[in-house]
Formats: structure tokens, sequence, C-alpha cells
């Protein structure tokens, strides 16, 4: 019994003992358990606040440099390794042609950055570029693992940055701790991957969209035009430097104003504008005046595009500055209005010319005769008082008509105003009208003396009428300004009463006239515009906020090479018929032109030989001696004009020709002008005639 009580009380303490032994060993792997997943999870945690500090890291900046750095460095930070880089892609079309940039490296491979690498480039940065997962070379045989053609190491890990299906990248660790990767660390550096690229991508897409908007401000404030943003209240939201400069404040003035009444005042002219453009219609622009600019402004609109649930419609808004382009083709319209009508009028003044010349020169001859009566005397001086008129009327055509300036010499202004002034100072006196010259010296201009007279002469006529006007209490006065800067300037202000809205665009018409019939022809003004635009000028007409009216003519200044200004010298005394008879041939086709040339002549003693064509002309001037040959100067001999063949024929009758000219072609007045022949204009008076007649005589006499 005592036996059996022993066996059993071993048995216990054995079965106690083993079972004391499987518990410690249960606890002691219980133990390495806990700690193993403690040391799992302490990564895990570490790994998810690494992520997250990572994350907060790149979530704070769009900067495309800082956020490839940050990557970089907090890579080599997670898996301990010695190096590690990123390399983007190209970006837009045909980017796999073209090369990777190692946009950021440190460590070991800090070296590479800034390096371009070849698509071809047989290293893991660039085959990685093609793989869709985690690429590890660790080689087993302990040989260097290339990372470019150039570049190896003992081991590296690459993966490949996509984002939205699209490659941006490759992120590369080189030589891990222990120089071996463990799973983990593959899976850490795929979730940084993966994270990376999509921050990576919007960066990218961030500094696109910053660089479309660095071109488009860029090219909104260059442009010369005003532009508006402008809200559902037409407040101005947005303004770029040409319209700020076009209202005379900084652009952070101009928000918020109201772009109507910025532009143009109380008026609602732009609301009608604006509304269609907002409701998307195809809107015309308009053209306007600007009182608060003084300008005429062109303004065209256009609808924003918005999102759908947006209630704010936005409208942009183009101001032009159109006032000088209106005034170029106010004054191309007019050079063509000019042009045509000068065609007419050069054909009309043309075959006036021959019978007002016949009209004049006979009513003169017979006012010369003693023994008419005096009513007779009487009737013949309206005769002549009004082809006369009518003489000065057609020359004031030819001179609308002609599209140059008669001559090319140098001339002075501020001469040819001091002459004209002394010339109509008895009339500007008698209609009580003051002048006041402020003129400083000028360069001369290069031209015609008398047309430029003439340009003055129209100008003062025009302000001594508007003044004259003038109720008692408003001065008669007429300012002359003349001033040079990059051209030489005239200007001539009157204080008239102005001119009106209705007038201005016509004043340069020809015939336009706003005196009573028989007052005016309406050429004055048509006349200066074209002998101004002639010599290479401009006019234009200015309204002072004083009152009256200003015309301001500018000329370029002449060349050096054009020598000293011209000044009128006086005129020889008129010559008094010689006592010698000449023998004068006349080549005119006009019967009443020769008839009147004849009686002149042959009162004084003169024979006057008529040719019946010119190419008769040209027989008789071979075989006669002739002291004068006047000719009409469209007289034509086959394609050649007349005095142009007689002179090259016979050189030595070139200082007894007197050209009768009226209106000619430019090729006439080139070959005339080559020549250097004297003439006399139609219509002319016995007296021109005469006059001219003796200095060719006397010239001859003298050589």
């Amino acid at each position: 019994m005592s036996l059996i009580l022993v066996a059993l009380g071993l048995l216990l303490a054995g079965g106690l003992s083993w079972g004391a032994l499987h518990l410690k060993r249960r606890l002691e792997r219980s133990e390495r358990d806990r700690r193993r997943a403690a040391d799992e999870l302490n990564r895990r945690l570490s790994e998810l606040f690494s992520l997250q500090e990572l994350s907060y890291i790149l979530a704070g900046s769009l900067q495309l440099d800082r956020i490839v750095e940050q990557v970089v460095r907090y890579a080599m930070r997670f898996l301990d390794a010695q190096g590690a880089l990123v390399a983007l892609a190209a970006e837009g079309e045909g980017a796999g042609d073209r090369p990777l940039h190692v946009t950021a490296a440190e460590g070991t491979l800090a070296g590479l950055a800034g390096r371009a690498i070849a698509p071809d480039d047989p290293g893991l940065v660039a085959r990685s570029l093609t793989r869709e997962r985690l690429e590890l070379v660790r080689s087993s045989s302990g040989e260097p693992t290339p990372l470019l053609a150039d570049v190896v190491v003992d081991s590296a890990a690459a993966v490949s940055l996509r984002a939205h299906g699209v490659v941006v990248g490759t992120l590369v660790i080189a030589n891990p701790r222990n120089r071996t990767f463990a799973p983990e660390d593959m899976r850490l550096l795929s979730t940084v991957a993966t994270h990376a690229a999509i921050v990576i991508a919007n960066a990218r897409f961030f500094q696109m969209v910053q660089h479309a908007k660095e071109q488009w401000e860029t090219a909104f404030d260059a442009l010369s035009e005003g532009i508006a943003v402008v809200d559902d209240h037409g407040r101005i939201s947005r303004a770029n430097r040409a319209l700020a400069a076009m209202l005379g404040a900084p652009i952070p003035a101009v928000i918020g104003r109201d772009l109507g009444e910025a532009l143009l005042g109380p008026s609602p002219a732009l609301l009608e504008l604006l509304v269609a453009a907002r409701q998307g219609d195809r809107v015309q622009p308009v053209v306007l005046r600007s009182p608060m600019l003084g300008r005429t402004i062109r303004v065209n609109a256009a609808r924003i595009p918005a999102p759908a649930p947006a209630h704010d419609q936005g409208v942009v808004v183009l101001v032009e500055d159109v006032t000088d382009q209106q005034a170029l083709e106010a004054q191309l319209i007019q050079s063509e209005k000019l042009a045509a009508v000068g065609q007419l009028v050069s054909g009309v003044a043309h075959e006036l010319n021959n019978p007002l010349t016949s009209i004049a020169g006979l009513s003169e001859f017979l006012l010369e005769q003693q023994e008419l009566g005096t009513k007779d005397r009487g009737h013949l001086r309206v005769i002549h008082e009004q082809a006369d008129r009518a003489g000065r009327i057609v020359r004031n055509l030819l001179t609308f008509a002609r599209k140059g300036p008669g001559e090319q010499v140098a001339v002075d202004l501020n001469d040819v105003i001091q002459r004209t002034l002394l010339l109509m100072s008895y009339d500007l006196k008698l209609k009580d009208v003051t002048i006041e010259k402020n003129l400083a010296p000028l360069p001369p201009v290069l031209g015609d003396r008398h047309a430029l007279q003439q340009v003055v002469i129209n100008l003062l006529n025009n302000a001594a009428q508007a003044v004259a006007e003038n109720p008692p209490e408003r001065p008669r006065a007429i300012l002359l300004t003349t001033w040079v800067d990059d051209r030489v300037r005239m200007r001539v202000t009157d204080s008239g009463s102005g001119i009106a809205d209705a007038v201005l665009p016509h004043l340069f018409t020809p015939f336009f006239t706003t005196k009573e019939p028989g007052q005016g022809t309406g050429l004055g003004l048509s006349i200066t515009y074209s002998i101004v635009e002639a010599h290479g000028g401009r006019i234009t007409v200015e309204r002072p906020a004083e009152g009256g009216a200003a015309f301001l003519v500018d000329l370029p200044p002449a060349p050096p090479s054009a020598g000293p200004a011209r000044r009128d010298t006086a005129e020889s005394q008129v010559l008094a018929p010689p006592a010698v008879k000449r023998s004068i041939l006349l080549v005119d086709d006009d019967p009443a032109v020769r008839r009147m040339v004849k009686a002149l002549f042959g009162r004084d003693g003169h024979s006057v030989e008529v040719a019946r064509n010119p190419q008769h002309a040209l027989d008789l001037a071979r075989t006669r001696p002739y002291d004068l040959i006047l000719a009409d100067a469209q007289a034509r001999t086959h394609d050649h004009l007349f005095v142009e063949q007689l002179v090259e024929s016979h050189p030595g009758l070139k200082d007894r020709v007197l050209v009768a000219t009226g209106d000619l072609p430019p090729a006439a007045e080139e070959a005339l002008a080559r020549l250097s022949l004297r003439y006399v204009r139609k219509p002319f008076n016995l007296r021109d005639l005469r006059d001219e007649a003796a200095r060719v005589w006397a010239a001859g006499a003298l050589s």
C-alpha cells in the first residue's frame, strides 16, 4: 500500500514538473510573439508617422523643386540608404523621345543632380520608367548594379512615379542598410512613390497653370488697348496698365469703379453692350466720344465662360482709343474726295482758261481805247472785272487740282507770313481785326513760296471772316504762332464763335461753305488742305476751350542740301513797250486767244504770224527769224510737246520762247521744268503778257 502511495506521489510530482515546464515554454513563446508584434506595431507606427510627416511637408508646398528634394531626403531616411534620386520625365507630346532630368539627388548620388539621362540609357533609372512595378536589383555574385551607363552601385531599388495613369518620373534608392531591401522596405518605398507621384503631378500642373497665368498677365498688361473685366454691376474687377493710363489713375485706384461712368460719365451708352455680352450675344463694337477722356473710343465686349452654378457673369471689355485712327481715316477720305474732285475741276478749268483769256484780254484792250463813251466803258469794266473774278476762281481750281507744289526751293515761312500780313493789313484794319504774332526762328521748308502764301492768305481770310461776326463786347483777334520741334509748325487762332459740330466733318470738303450765296466758293480750306498735303504736311483743326478755332499746319523742314531760304526781292519796274518793232510767232489753236494776242501786239506795232498747227510752227521757226515765240503749253507735234521739240531742234531759240500755260499733266510740267522756259499763266491780262514779252526781249538784248 505504501509502495502504491509512493508511486502515485512520484507520478504526480513528475506531471507537475512537466506541466510547469510546458507552461513556461508557452509563456516564453507568447512573450516573443508579443515583442515581435510590438516591434512590428512600432515599425508600422513609425512608418505611418513618417508618411504623415512627409505628407504634411509635401502638402505645404506647390514648388516642384522643393517637393522632389523632400521626397529624396525622406526616402533616404526611411530606408536608411546611402543615396537617392528623383528623375522626372519630359512633358508634352514626344516626351518619350526626350531625356529625363535628375531633379533632385542626395547622398552618394548627389553628383547626378541636374544631369540629363537619355531614354535609351541601359541603366536602372531609364529602364524603370517603363516598368509598372518596383524593380529591385542586387547581384548575387557581388557585381555592381548599373544605375546609368557610367554609374554603378552595390544594390538599388527603383519605382516609377505614376499619377492618373501617366508616368511623371522615377524614384531610385541605392545601397540601403545591410545592402539588402527588406519586404517592408519595398512596401514603404511603393507607398512613398505613389504619394509622391500625385504630389509631383499636381505641382507640375500648378506650374503649368502659373506659367500660363504669367503669360496671360504679361500679354494683358502689354496690350496697348485698355482691357477691363467687369462684374454684373459693371464695376471693374481687373484692369490692365493701358486702361489705367487711359483713365489717368494707378491700377488699384481703378478697381471697383463703374466702367461706364469712368469712360462716359453718367451716360448709359455702355449698358446695352454689356447686357448683350452677358447674354452671350455676338455684339458689334460701338464708337463713342468720351467727354471724360476728351477722346473717341471703340468699345467691344465678350462674356467670360463661368461654371454653371456661378451667378456672377463676368464680361471682358476692350477699350481702344481711335481718335488718331479716325483722324487718319478722315484725312484719307478727304484726300480721296479731293483727288476725285480735282480730276473733274482740272478738266473744267482747262476748258475755261482760253475763253477767259480772250474775254479778259479783249475787254482790257477795249478799255484802253480813248474814244469809248462813259456808259460803254462802264459796261466793259464790269465785263473785265467779272472775267478777272472768273480767272481767280479758275486759278483756285487749278491750285486745288494740282497734286504737288509748283516749285521746290527753300522757303522762310516766317517771311511768307510777314509779307502776307503786310499785303492784307489794310483789309484787316478795315474789318477792325487785331493781329498778334508770336513767331519763333524757323528752319526753311521746301516748297512753292506762292502756294504757301496762298495757305496763309486762306487761313487769315477764314479767321477774319469768323471774328467779323463777333458781337461788340467780344474782341476781334487773330493770333499767329510759329515754332519748331521735329517739324515746322504754324497755328492760326481766332476769337470767333467756333466751329459747329455739324460743320466740322465737312470743313475741308470742296465747295462746302456756310456763307451766303455769292460770298464764297467753298474752295479756300480745301485748297489749303491740298497745298499743305502736297508739301508733305498736315493741317488739323482744334477747338480751344475758350472758344474760337485754331488751324494747325505742320511741314517737314527742308534738308540741308536745299540751301538757304529764299526771300522775295522787289520786282523790276513794269517794262514799257519797246520802240523796236518785233516779229512774233503765235502757236495756239484757240481762235479767240489768237485774236486777242494779234490785237494787243498789233496795236503796239509788232507783227504777229499765226501758225496753222505745231508742225507748221516748226517749219516757220526753221526758215524765219522771230523775236518771240508765244506757244500754248499743250501744243503737241505727234507724241511730243511743241516747245520740247522746238528747243531740241533749235536750241538757239530757247531764250525767245514764252509758254502760255494753264493746267498741265505731271509729265508736261516736268518737261517744262527741265527746259527752264519762261511762262505766263492763263488766264492772263495784257499787262502780264506785255511784261513777260518785254523780259524775253530784254534777256535777248543782254545775251
